[in-house]
């Protein structure tokens, strides 16, 4: 037997929200960090809708609630119409500005209250598998040695060592621009949050805790990551540079757009950048992450305690990969909008502005897609895949990572099928005509039915042990 069910390679907020949703589960899970500390910088700075809701299913968002900013609208493209959040069907309808330098350590504080063991300064540097576990070569502080586990997730990046040593293709397309990001403190900083995009680039610029702004955007001219540029490359395009100064991260990102041929080999899974990489538009990246570790967290768990069959784990990449094929899709089309420097480009984004603002319902389409409110897994019934639009309450019911039974009215055939299924069972309002519903851990629908008998017809179809 492992001393470990699943070690998972990478401490960022994807790596710590598997881990935490496998000890929630009842697993031992080990993360392995090759940085010895994490990192001072915040890559990502947005938490979506959906992202909140996935937090408040295991009760962890009044934390980030608490310590971040609400913004009710977010951009496509940095098009100039913006996307209303107001009107989305979730308890959360905004975005949550916080630094994901906090968000790592509320969700460590999370995972280590669950009994996750954390080993920073740990580098993988090869990975074998067969039928009994996986065994990775780790270098660390106490040297080089095996470890083994049942299973293995790689959430170490973009570059991620355990996807390329499980031999799993990472096809794409390589950077052809590049984007230029400083957090800075500014003397003169503009009075709001600045969004500028013309024939010079586009620029963004937010404030940041502690008296710091991040500027960020694009310029044709592929700046290099320096103040000097920094200052050059927003005067262009803003008319001013806003006094940067006492620089304490400056960097340049491309577009390389990649996707994981396949999320799961055998014993070993990818999640987040590990699985798919691409321009930082719209704030997504992160978010997306978050919720591979969800759908693919309680499954492991439920796999490795017997709650589940191992059939349950062949339903990750056929739920995750298609979100990932729409993440670059996507990120690539707002790439563009935001690259269109030319009279042409501008032109279509003063044509796709308008389009939006004369459509409300497609500016909330993408509203939909941008905050994963829209994903759908696949399913045989009606609704089953769905996300269940579930009220703040409804998402707390689900603080145990485990299946719960959700009906209109409960009755004693349907407190019996609940009791043999060894499930919790709330009476509650549906926003369907359907009487009861078996809500997956992650929030979405698993199985519905009108009766007792139908449910348990259903629930016989899928991989529960």
């Amino acid at each position: 037997m492992n001393a470990h069910d699943t070690i998972v390679v990478g401490a960022g907020p994807v790596g710590l929200w598997v881990a935490a949703e496998l000890a929630l589960g009842g697993g031992r899970p080990l993360v392995l960090e090759r940085a010895e500390q994490r990192s001072p910088h915040s890559k990502a700075l947005a938490v979506h809708p959906r992202t909140i809701e996935v937090l408040a299913m295991r009760g962890q968002e009044m934390a980030f609630l608490d310590g971040g900013l609400a913004v009710p609208d977010g951009h496509f493209g940095m098009l100039p119409t913006r996307l209303d959040f107001r009107d989305l069907d979730t308890p959360f309808p905004f975005m949550l500005a916080h630094p994901q330098l906090r968000t790592e350590e509320l969700l460590e504080q999370h995972a280590l209250a669950l009994g996750v063991v954390i080993r920073r300064g740990y580098r993988v540097s090869g990975l074998r598998q067969d039928e009994q576990g996986v065994t990775l070569r780790v270098d660390g502080p106490d040297g080089e040695h095996d470890i083994t586990a049942d299973h293995v997730v790689g959430a170490d990046g973009a570059g991620s060592t355990v996807r390329q040593a499980a031999g799993i293709d990472f096809p794409g397309t390589d950077s052809t621009v590049f984007g230029y990001l400083g957090d800075v403190e500014l003397a003169n900083p503009p009075e709001r949050l600045g969004f500028w995009h013309n024939e010079h680039g586009a620029l963004i610029v937010v404030p940041l805790p502690g008296g710091l702004h991040r500027v960020t955007g694009y310029a044709p001219t592929d700046p290099a990551p320096t103040l000097e540029s920094l200052r050059d490359t927003v005067k262009r395009i803003a008319g001013t540079d806003f006094g940067p100064h006492s620089p304490v991260w400056l960097s340049r990102f491309g577009n390389a757009t990649r996707l994981a041929a396949e999320y799961r080999k055998g014993r070993v899974f990818l999640a987040g950048d590990a699985a798919h990489m691409h321009f930082p538009a719209g704030g997504v990246g992160l978010n997306v992450g978050l919720q591979d570790a969800m759908n693919l967290g309680w499954k492991l768990a439920a796999v490795q305690q017997g709650r589940a069959d191992a059939a349950l784990l062949d339903t990750y990449h056929p739920e995750r990969h298609p979100v990932g094929v729409a993440l670059g899709e996507h990120t690539k089309a707002q790439t563009a909008l935001i690259t269109a420097t030319t009279e042409e480009g501008r032109s279509l984004r003063r044509f796709m502005a308008d389009l939006l603002r004369a459509h409300p319902d497609v500016a909330t389409a993408l509203a939909n897609t941008l905050t994963a409110l829209d994903v759908r897994y696949p399913g045989t019934h009606p609704l089953a895949g769905q996300r269940f639009p579930a009220t703040r309450e409804q998402l707390h019911l689900l603080r145990a990572g485990r299946p719960v039974l959700l009906a209109r009215e409960t009755d004693p055939a349907l407190k019996e099928l609940a009791t043999n299924a060894d499930l919790q069972l709330y009476e509650t309002e549906l926003p369907w005509s359907t009487t009861v519903v078996l809500l997956r851990p992650d929030g979405h629908v698993w199985a519905a039915g009108d009766t007792a008998e139908q449910l348990a017809d259903a629930m016989a179809e899928l991989p529960l042990a």
